[in-house]
């Protein structure tokens, strides 16, 4: 636990690019480091609480793995953070903020995100294969997002992903939800992802403490199903 707790300090104070304050509680930390307002810290808050802890993902299941051989916990966090620096992952979230940076610049929402769709682009921030009926983190994040920003932005969000649900048939994400906290707050760029790996990383090292206790070696089996070699003429 203290090397959870230095661990996650350390990936906050990278984030802001200011030193750990340990007085504070991160979200705190994250919104005095970027100067946003109190209504906008507990914004910060929800958001590392939605993002702390999704079953097996990736990145966690590769800190688990990790963890299993009994590397420390600062190998298991290396692990996860390379599984979520993949486009697949992370970089999801990464494309879903450059996405909204540019949308809420726009006078026609619609006639963007259309462009977008015609040129092949895929709405990362959109759809979630778990929550066909949407997701509710995004949900819980989009709901205090109105009372933390000016209401001509909040109104913006909303009207990107009601565009895009019409077009798509697909209800919005978290990489949307952090994405839209991101922009309208006025973050740093990348800030979607951080706040995704900060509050991820709670996750993370939750996930190594109880295979620690687990004391069990991950290890699946794998079963060959490519095309097996002639077999061999009799002698």
């Amino acid at each position: 636990m203290r090397t959870g707790r230095r661990l996650v300090g350390a990936l906050a104070a990278a984030l802001t690019g200011e030193s750990t304050d340990h007085d504070n509680p991160i979200h705190r930390q994250i919104a005095t480091a970027w100067r946003v307002k109190r209504s906008g810290a507990e914004l910060i808050r929800r958001c590392l609480v939605l993002a702390a802890d999704h079953e097996l993902n990736p990145s966690t299941y590769a800190a688990r793995c990790v963890a299993s051989t009994n590397a420390t916990p600062y190998a298991a966090a290396t692990a996860a953070l390379a599984a979520l620096s993949g486009p697949r992952h992370g970089g999801a979230t990464s494309s879903a903020e450059a996405m909204l940076a540019e949308l809420i610049q726009t006078d026609d929402v619609a006639a963007a995100l259309t462009e977008r769709l015609r040129r092949g682009e895929t709405l990362w921030a959109f759809g979630h294969m778990l929550y066909p009926d949407g997701d509710p983190r995004a949900a819980a994040i989009l709901a205090a997002l109105s009372a933390a920003v000016p209401p001509r932005r909040a109104a913006v969000i909303a009207r990107i992903a009601a565009e895009a649900e019409r077009l798509v048939g697909r209800k919005p994400n978290i990489d949307f939800a952090l994405s839209a906290v991101s922009v309208t707050l006025g973050l740093p760029r990348g800030a979607s992802l951080g706040l995704l790996l900060v509050g991820r990383s709670v996750g993370w090292i939750g996930h190594a403490m109880e295979q620690y206790a687990a004391g069990a070696l991950i290890r699946p089996r794998a079963r060959y199903i490519g095309i097996l070699p002639a077999q061999a003429a009799p002698a």
